[in-house]
């Protein structure tokens, strides 16, 4: 396992020390508060309406420039992952609706399915992060097989788990 970062390892950058005003251009005169007019919330509110439509016309093709950001730079194996992430996604939120809509009559049925998704899902984005090529330099000790034998390991115990708490 790689060795963790500590702040020993970062050098000390110097703090700035704030600028300080010669006590000879301080002056005696007392300075009017400034009153706020209506006329100033008009031009603030019409300037922010004015970026927030700026930014309601972009967000189409923002989005359009992540789909395409993703698909290009993404290996297939994190596509894959991100896949199956979204399938539980779904899994977890039609079971916690059909718990609201139908009932959770054998509680512990839901407790173990809903508890199964969760806990597949927080397993699975452990190994995305931990094959993702980006994050080759966190894990450097941890080769794609052993994130994988982790995973396979962390899921049959959750779902021994899960199981046993049916009954």
């Amino acid at each position: 396992m790689p060795a963790k970062r500590n702040a020993q390892q970062f050098p000390a950058t110097p703090l700035q020390q704030p600028a300080t005003v010669p006590a000879s251009s301080v002056t005696s005169s007392t300075t009017q508060p400034r009153t706020v007019t209506s006329k100033t919330f008009e031009n603030k509110s019409a300037l922010s309406s004015k970026k927030a439509s700026a930014s309601l016309k972009d967000f189409p093709t923002i989005l359009q420039g992540v789909w395409e950001n993703y698909v290009q730079h993404t290996p297939q194996r994190v596509k894959l992952i991100d896949t199956f992430l979204g399938f539980l996604l779904v899994v977890g939120v039609l079971q916690f609706a059909y718990c609201v809509l139908a009932g959770n009559y054998p509680f512990n049925a839901f407790l173990s399915g809903f508890g199964a998704t969760v806990g597949q899902f927080v397993l699975t984005a452990s190994l995305r992060l931990q094959t993702n090529p980006e994050n080759k330099a966190e894990f450097e000790g941890m080769s794609y097989e052993r994130a994988f034998a982790d995973f396979v390991f962390g899921s049959l115990i959750l779902h021994f788990f899960c199981v046993n708490f049916i009954n």
